[in-house]
């Protein structure tokens, strides 16, 4: 199950002409996606585009009944290689998965494509994010357009401009022959408006067509001599075909004064989705509104690739400064923008980097002070007297990092990886500390405290092979650690079959939770939900003994930290040779919470009984070493001061937001520790002898407790 279920919102996408539609930009994109004829549909889920895939999931019966052809991709190089279709045939298809790190596994694929150039109109929808609001290595997608010469599109962040960027993007793709990328920012994905709707069109030729009358052509085939071709078709042919569609559609946009006005001798020059950061800025300073109209001329490049130089140079006309807005690094569109000045002697002084910073997100505070920096330096006068003032105090911004820890993502409470690692913790008293790699997924929070196991990953479902320089029959096996989504994606292939065929004596770990939990809970093949439109239930330890790999153990709840941990024992000891993997699985905690709690909430309020588990710790038996809180690491499992002035140190406590997993408790009995965890059962709505056994029981225990009080020695009234 997705984390977030879009079958309401879906219904708007049945919108037809000139009604408006309300919701996010991850819907409106779908919507222009069925009013722009799209055939097929696909991709790999991952932030900040995960929900995309969601909305396409849950839209499949309305696709179905438009034509239009939707897989949910196995990995994003799967999903590159399924734009083929638009290659020979008249048809639109888009696919969408996170940039960079997903057009680099397409990027064979995307090579390939932009190679041979398309027939049809063909979209590559990346979700890209910077700074500390990004999951993944900082990169940017636009050199990967650059490179393979893909069109690159970043629409202005509002709903109007995203759909008519998407219908856009197909017709310039099919004027050019060329695919097109579109960049959505996060804030894209999840920006909120209106736009005025056009009916949904079905594909003019679908997938079905394709396959009763199929084509080829050999001159699209990437293979020398017609590879040759296409580099030059490239540059003769497409590329102009697209700088002219570019310039003729008006895709990029101006604002601000007209040219020849009286106004300042300068301008901006800023990507799409920037433009509502530039415009705050420049609201901030009284030199915009919140509309949009702005005392500073503004060239938006909807357009980030190609760039136009005589459309460039035409804004530059009459202007002695232009600030570029662009943000990641390296500077792609600054450096080509200054060879474009330079070229045509130009004597405009071009800033951008080093007023803004080189790398990282442009937030508010970011873009404020480097726009103000720009117009202080070259035209003071532009700024409103009260923001020109020498004197002006601003509050200035504390240094949070000097105040507040860090708080490093982490796993959920509940969470049935948290035990694994505490095994592996265990096992590491034991037999001494190994060499361990990690993957993508929620296991990497295992390499954060308190844990600290795993400290390198290079890639979805490359963990196993990134140990490949270590599996050289030393003393200690190495270990790699990959989740069940990274097995599916690209680790069955690239590093369990690398085991297999290289003889390896290295040890691996699939955490299987049901899921592909870390980008939102989505169905996989070893899912164990039914799926009517996947197929689930397929055992990855089935997979491993089908390439040849016969050392398998699998564990079934890995909350039983003492299996858990004689297992990985036996896996790093045992005198059988070839690679020995571990297949540890329990449902991923947030998804069964998201399941269950509606409907234990249901059952309750309906009067049904209800059982649920809680834990706690008792304060008079805890040692207070807190040997169980360095070995579980659960958010619900905290520390409490007591009242009792004989005992300094805090016990270990257990808060409300446990989900009764027993996780604590399993710790502190596979590792010896003090007896001190309990369980209670809350039952809600309990039946009549129930309720009188507890009156009982809290009579009894009442009378006991006030029989001990009695019997206590009291030194209360002792004088000294």
């Amino acid at each position: 199950m997705a984390e977030r279920s879009f079958k309401a919102e879906v219904e708007h996408l049945r919108l037809g002409e000139g009604e408006v539609f309300t919701g996010e930009g991850i819907l409106a994109i779908t919507k222009a996606l069925l009013e722009s004829g799209v055939g097929y549909v696909g991709g790999y889920q991952g932030a900040p585009i995960s929900h995309l895939m969601d909305v396409l999931a849950d839209a499949e019966e309305l696709l179905s009944e438009l034509g239009v052809r939707f897989e949910a991709n196995a990995n994003e190089a799967a999903a590159g290689a399924m734009l083929a279709a638009s290659v020979h045939y008249p048809i639109r298809g888009a696919v969408t998965f996170k940039g960079s790190v997903g057009v680099n596994v397409a990027s064979d694929a995307l090579a390939n494509l932009a190679s041979s150039g398309v027939t049809g109109g063909a979209m590559i929808i990346v979700g890209e994010d910077y700074g500390e609001g990004s999951s993944i290595m900082q990169e940017r997608s636009h050199a990967f357009a650059m490179k393979s010469q893909f069109w690159l599109l970043d629409p202005r962040p509002n709903l109007t401009s995203i759909v008519k960027m998407v219908s856009d993007g197909f017709d310039l793709s099919e004027a050019s022959n060329t695919p097109v990328m579109l960049m959505v920012r996060i804030r894209s994905c999840h920006v909120t408006g209106s736009f005025t709707c056009r009916d949904n069109r079905p594909p003019a030729f679908t997938v079905k067509d394709a396959v009763a009358s199929p084509r080829s052509d050999f001159a699209r085939v990437v293979l020398p001599p017609m590879s040759f071709a296409h580099e030059q078709d490239k540059v003769k042919n497409r590329w102009p075909a697209a700088e002219r569609f570019i310039r003729e559609r008006k895709l990029n946009e101006f604002f601000g004064p007209a040219p020849g006005q009286d106004g300042p001798r300068l301008g901006i020059v800023v990507q799409g989705g920037m433009f509502n950061g530039v415009i705050r800025a420049l609201q901030r300073l009284g030199l915009a509104d919140i509309y949009g109209h702005s005392d500073i001329p503004i060239y938006v490049l909807n357009v980030t690739y190609p760039l136009l130089s005589g459309e460039f140079l035409e804004f530059c006309a009459g202007k002695d400064h232009v600030l570029v807005v662009e943000e990641g690094q390296p500077e792609f569109i600054e450096t080509q923008l200054g060879s474009y000045l330079y070229r045509a002697g130009a004597s405009v002084t071009l800033h951008g980097k080093g007023l803004f910073p080189l790398a990282g997100e442009y937030n508010g505070t970011v873009m404020l002070d480097a726009i103000e920096a720009f117009l202080r330096k070259v035209a003071p006068q532009t700024l409103p007297a009260a923001v020109r003032a020498p004197n002006q105090e601003r509050p200035e911004i504390p240094d949070l990092s000097k105040t507040v820890p860090i708080r490093p993502p982490g796993f959920c409470t509940g969470c049935p990886e948290r035990p694994i690692f505490a095994a592996m913790k265990l096992v590491e008293k034991e037999l001494g500390k190994h060499q361990i790699a990690a993957d993508i997924g929620c296991h990497l929070f295992a390499s954060l405290p308190p844990f600290e196991i795993g400290g390198a990953t290079m890639g979805y479902g490359l963990g196993p092979a990134a140990n490949g320089a270590f599996d050289g029959g030393g003393a200690k096996r190495p270990v790699a650690i990959i989740g069940d989504g990274g097995f599916w994606h690209n680790g069955l292939s690239s590093s369990f079959t690398n085991m297999a065929f290289n003889k390896s004596d290295g040890v691996a770990i699939v955490v299987d939770n049901f899921y592909s939990a870390a980008t939102g809970g989505q169905d996989i093949m070893s899912s164990r939900a039914d799926n009517d439109t996947k197929s689930t239930k397929n055992p990855i330890s089935r997979a491993l003994k089908g390439i040849g790999i016969s050392w398998v153990r699998e564990i079934d709840r890995t909350y039983d930290v003492a299996r858990m941990r004689d297992t990985i024992r036996e896996a790093l000891t045992t005198p059988e040779t070839g690679p020995k993997v571990i297949v540890a699985s329990s449902e991923c905690m947030l998804n069964r919470q998201r399941r269950e709690k509606p409907l234990v909430a249901k059952a309750i309020k309906a009067g049904r009984r209800v059982e649920a588990p809680k834990f706690g710790v008792d304060e008079e038996v805890c040692t207070g070493d807190h040997a169980c809180i360095r070995l579980s690491g659960c958010p619900s499992l905290s520390l409490k001061r007591l009242d009792d002035p004989l005992r300094d140190d805090p016990v270990a406590s257990i808060d409300q937001s446990c989900v009764g997993c027993g996780n604590c408790g399993e710790v502190a009995d596979a590792a010896i520790l003090c007896p001190s965890f309990y369980r209670a059962d809350v039952v809600h709505n309990p039946g009549g002898f129930e309720a009188w056994w507890a009156g009982v029981r809290s009579a009894v225990i009442g009378w006991l407790i006030r029989r001990r009080t009695a019997r206590r020695l009291d030194f209360g009234g002792v004088q000294s």
